[in-house]
């Protein structure tokens, strides 16, 4: 718990677009370190690249192509196209000459505002003051989970609940800000939607997300609601859709495939 999520994904520059990371230790999840900071160094070192401030990620999608060790590891960022008003961008994360992880990711500035076709609708969910912290740590939880907040609406941990988990979701020591790395990892941090009481082995081995706010609007310490579901299942692989709420606000979207380990 000493090491925060801002510290556990800080990143060195090494030349333009190469970047050291020291894997912290005290995120792990299952064999390697929790995917959510993976992804969140990942759009570090692609924001960083990006020259023009108000060009902000819009959205990313990037594979977990194996466990990532505590340690120093390397993240190597190409510019695939900069047009006039959006970046494309990719990175790849090497251990050992191996690439573990890599992302693409969509940068641009505001574009012509346009209006919600029907108004939008928060899940119904208790106040999260009446819902009581779940305090998650090993050994029923994973490493990562006491950098955490959790308070679930459904009746004991790992409970899916009638329609998918729902609950409130914040980091347990805040950043001083919240950006689009940080909604990457609170996406990511809530257990799977098909958990039916108890942990099973799981690898998250796809992953894209859409974030439709400006993140530094976000109070850092004002919890978000959490809602998940189950979208398939097939041969051993379960898709899943998330979304994160503050207040009636959609704050960020995402789907992700798991590898059922068994």
């Amino acid at each position: 718990m000493d090491v925060d999520l801002s510290l556990a994904s800080q990143l060195e520059p090494l030349a333009p677009g190469r970047f050291a990371w020291q894997v912290p230790d005290g995120w792990q999840q299952g064999r390697g370190a929790f995917g959510g900071l993976v992804l969140c160094a990942l759009l570090r070192a692609m924001e960083a690249v990006e020259p023009d401030r108000s060009r902000v990620t819009r959205s990313l999608t990037g594979d977990l192509c194996g466990p990532v060790q505590p340690g120093p590891a390397e993240l190597v960022v190409e510019v695939l196209r900069r047009g006039n008003n959006l970046s494309n961008l990719d990175v790849r994360l090497f251990q050992d000459g191996q690439v573990l992880a890599r992302a693409s990711a969509v940068l641009s500035a505001a574009k012509a505002v346009a209006r919600m076709p029907a108004p939008q609708r928060r899940p119904p969910a208790p106040a999260f003051d009446a819902l009581p912290d779940l305090e998650l740590r090993p050994p029923e939880a994973p490493v990562f989970a006491p950098h955490f907040e959790y308070r679930s609406a459904a009746a004991t941990p790992f409970e899916p609940g009638a329609g998918g988990p729902l609950g409130w979701l914040r980091l347990r020591r805040p950043p001083p800000r919240i950006d689009a790395p940080a909604l990457l990892a609170l996406l990511d941090a809530w257990w799977p939607a098909i958990f039916d009481g108890r942990p099973r082995p799981m690898a998250t081995v796809s992953y894209t997300a859409e974030i439709l706010v400006a993140p530094d609007e976000l109070d850092p310490a004002v919890p978000l609601l959490y809602t998940g579901r189950v979208a398939g299942l097939h041969e051993g692989f379960c898709v899943e859709f998330r979304e994160l709420w503050h207040g009636d606000r959609p704050v960020a979207l995402n789907q992700q495939t798991f590898a059922i380990l068994r």
